[in-house]
């Protein structure tokens, strides 16, 4: 996996960001989203990596990142924090301007990179998320019970982290086995590499930090910008599984278009896990619309 790709760690915004960098060109950022890792990437990463330098980052809390303890106010796991995080990271490897694809969490990540960080963002490939707030206020039944991590993991602590970390390649398989594809499109070498991550200490700290804050502050901070008409002015590109509950439970599209001020969108042939569902798929949609340089 990552073949020709060096694994670094920076110390930025207080934390210790682990990623992968390799090619050449024009600054990519790829952000991955739980319970995963960077490693998301392995079955795109060296294609792209033809066409830009690619950065293939562990979100802090994940991977071999930092992970800090969960403060009450959960703002150490604030999309706005974690935006922080990459924004620093960018800089210190002198891309003061790149582009992002991100799935899931770090999608969200990324939601705020572009607010907080526009000037840094050229523009943005998303993949199978609506905005967070959104999502939250149009909980139905069917959501609930596709995505039950979202409500488990943000329960007071300690009773998720000590569920998490008395079996955690048992709650590896339970959130990603659960999706529509199985456990079917996960290599063995990139699921031995989330099971190793999942199981360092801090890791179920982290995750559960990750969810309570976009239970909490995250969404104080989504709705002040609606509140003083602030929106994503980078262009972006949405993409979501046909099979997945994005797809069943939101108008992707449409609540893209409330927060963001140029956008097209569209459903994918596949489940949650684009990235490693339909790889070649995921290139040929996201390529066009980063800039790939030949």
């Amino acid at each position: 996996m990552f073949h020709g790709f060096e694994k670094q760690t920076r110390h930025v915004n207080g934390v210790e960001i682990t990623f992968r960098m390799g090619g050449r060109g024009p600054a990519l950022l790829l952000l991955h989203g739980h319970p995963q890792t960077h490693v998301i990437w392995h079955k795109v990463a060296e294609e792209l990596a033809q066409h830009f330098t690619v950065i293939a980052a562990d979100l802090r809390g994940y991977g071999d990142s930092s992970k800090p303890d969960d403060d009450p106010e959960h703002l150490n796991y604030s999309k706005r924090a974690m935006a922080q995080d990459m924004a620093e990271l960018m800089s210190a490897l002198g891309f003061e301007r790149f582009k992002v694809l991100a799935h899931d969490r770090g999608a969200r990540v990324a939601h705020r990179l572009g607010v907080d960080h526009a000037a840094q963002v050229e523009r943005m490939v998303l993949l199978d998320i609506a905005p967070t707030l959104a999502m939250y206020r149009g909980t139905n039944e069917a959501f609930a019970r596709s995505y039950w991590h979202w409500f488990f993991l943000i329960r007071p602590q300690p009773l998720p982290e000590m569920l998490i970390q008395s079996d955690p390649a048992q709650y590896l398989k339970s959130v990603m086995g659960a999706r529509s594809a199985g456990m079917a499109p996960f290599s063995s070498e990139a699921l031995a590499e989330y099971e190793r991550c999942l199981s360092l200490p801090g890791t179920a700290t982290g995750i559960c930090g990750d969810y309570r804050a976009s239970a909490t502050i995250d969404l104080a901070h989504d709705q002040a910008d609606i509140d003083a008409g602030v929106k994503l002015t980078c262009p972006i590109k949405v993409m979501w599984g046909a099979e997945g509950a994005v797809e069943a439970c939101f108008d992707a599209s449409s609540e893209w278009q409330k927060v963001a001020t140029d956008v097209e969108g569209k459903a994918l042939p596949c489940g949650h896990y684009i990235a490693e569902e339909i790889p070649e798929i995921l290139l040929e949609e996201a390529l066009p619309f980063l800039g790939k340089v030949d």
